[in-house]
């Protein structure tokens, strides 16, 4: 398993290291992707893509919610 060092956010990892980190599967950070519901990324050409550790952790933080009754906003 990839691990994902947060002490260097702008560090680009995979979509494996990605998937991992937010424990998803690579097939579900590949879907949102494309529906472009998921975490930021960078294409680094057509069939290489990385994430932002930064952008990780971002956009986990915005899902963070207090109750299940907390929907939050989400972009």
């Amino acid at each position: 398993m990839n691990q994902i060092d947060a002490k260097d956010p702008r560090a680009l990892v995979d979509e494996r290291a990605a998937a991992n980190f937010l424990c998803l599967s690579e097939r579900t950070l590949r879907n949102w992707r494309t529906r472009g519901n998921g975490p930021k990324f960078v294409k680094i050409s057509t069939r290489c893509i990385r994430y932002r550790v930064q952008d990780l952790l971002d956009w986990s933080d915005k899902r963070t919610r207090r109750s299940t009754s907390d929907l939050g906003i989400f972009h």
